[in-house]
């Protein structure tokens, strides 16, 4: 028989589940990004559903280029239980906002690189041809 979808589950199978190592899971934990798990008499860790969205948040905000400390802004300012979702949210975009800015900079920066290795192509292909022999 399958277990449900909200039966609490070992830290391997989390870990399996979202493509991560359980040393991944037990570092966030330890720097706060993760409450304390639930624990079986042997302290085996299980992690509920809100424990697996609250990880999958952290490695969408992770994915988006968000700093650890940046996630731990966060998690200061946002408790899973109590939802507190209107201090969160501020936070959430002023970080968003930020990382904009840097993709931008960036989009910028490499549309400039780009345009100069095409001129220092163009220049070279044009020595290139005024150095090659007539045709006959």
């Amino acid at each position: 028989m399958q277990p449900s979808a909200d039966a609490p589950v070992q830290i391997g199978e989390v870990a399996r589940r979202l493509g991560i190592t359980t040393r991944t899971i037990r570092y966030y934990e330890e720097i706060g990004l993760m409450g304390p798990p639930e624990r079986l008499v042997g302290g085996t860790r299980m992690y509920g559903r809100n424990d697996i969205l609250r990880l999958r948040f952290i490695l969408k905000l992770k994915e988006l280029g968000i700093t650890l400390k940046e996630m731990q802004e966060l998690a200061e300012n946002f408790d899973i239980h109590d939802q507190s979702f209107d201090r969160i949210t501020p936070k959430l975009l002023e970080i968003l906002d930020g990382h904009i800015g840097k993709v931008d900079q960036k989009i910028a920066n490499l549309t400039s690189l780009r345009r100069e290795i095409v001129d220092y192509r163009d220049r070279i292909a044009e020595i290139l041809s005024d150095q090659a022999p007539p045709a006959r």
